[in-house]
């Protein structure tokens, strides 16, 4: 399980602090899928990092009984002046498993061949994209972290992805932020809207969208 109590985090600007998230409380059960809509600045990717454990709130309670993913696809932690094949292994340490069992997985997987060899600040991003997926997928989690996925490679690319993320995985719990409602829809039990700092649940995915919508509006008028 995966519980947030009265998490707030901070962020300084030039006239001051802003409050990004003030006062969130979630929990994730196993197995479940849950939603993340709102709108660009919202804290989403804030939120992401709290729940992953790359950031820290300023105050409330981060609690993880499940072993949780960093965001997948996300290429952040690679190092550029190693090649492919040692970032997986350096990855792989990290989190104790075996790099040689998981190379080749990799390497079949990501698609970039004798660039598995190359150092990756030689690569496109792509080919980090894709290298990052796999890596993603080697090393296994009670709950995944998704942010758009589906952006990673061309259609072909992505349906593999989506075929090995959830329905080889469909067992796991996860926590997807996306901006497509038909995403949303298709993949998750349950919506958050996180909006001024705090999260509304809703159980029906048209009704999280028209309370995004409303949102919107009341920004824009």
């Amino acid at each position: 399980m995966i519980e947030l109590a009265a998490v707030r985090k901070k962020y300084p600007t030039r006239k001051g602090p802003v409050p990004v998230l003030d006062g969130v409380d979630l929990t994730v059960r196993p197995g479940e899928r849950l939603g993340i809509i709102g709108r660009n600045g919202a804290g989403k990717s804030t939120l992401v990092r709290m729940i992953s454990g790359a950031e820290r709130p300023d105050s409330g309670t981060v609690f993880r009984s499940m072993s949780v993913s960093w965001p997948i696809a996300f290429a952040g932690g690679f190092q550029g002046t190693l090649t492919g094949v040692d970032n997986v292994r350096f990855i792989c340490r990290i989190y104790g498993v075996d790099p040689e069992a998981k190379l080749g997985f990799v390497e079949d997987f990501a698609e970039i061949g004798r660039y598995m060899k190359e150092p990756l600040k030689t690569y496109s991003s792509g080919m980090r994209a894709r290298l990052a997926f796999a890596i993603s997928m080697a090393v296994e989690f009670d709950c995944f972290l998704i942010d758009e996925v589906v952006a990673v490679g061309d259609d072909r690319f992505r349906q593999k992805c989506e075929q090995e993320l959830f329905e080889k995985r469909r067992d796991r719990a996860m926590i997807i932020v996306s901006h497509s409602h038909n995403f949303i829809r298709h993949h998750c039990e349950r919506i958050a809207l996180l909006n001024a700092g705090r999260l509304t649940f809703f159980d029906d995915v048209d009704e999280a969208y028209r309370a995004y919508a409303d949102q919107s509006s009341s920004i824009v008028n």
